[in-house]
């Protein structure tokens, strides 16, 4: 699994924090999610999955071939 974000689309809502935190992260100054691991292992992925799906603002982008 291969993780990419589009920050412009993201409003801070945290959930991909709250979700698998040790994958996404917040900047302090304005919430906009920030992506740790682009490459997460096997054991993370169904969080992940999870956390892209109640984003709100649609902007965590998952590639399952990679």
């Amino acid at each position: 699994m291969k993780i990419a974000v589009e920050e412009d689309k993201c409003c801070g809502a945290g959930q991909c924090v709250v979700l698998a935190p040790e994958v996404f992260d917040q900047r302090d100054d304005d919430g906009i999610v920030v992506l740790l691991d682009e490459t997460p292992s096997r054991e993370l992925h169904e969080q992940v999955r999870e956390a892209a799906g109640v984003c709100p603002g649609a902007c965590i982008h998952l590639d399952e071939t990679a």
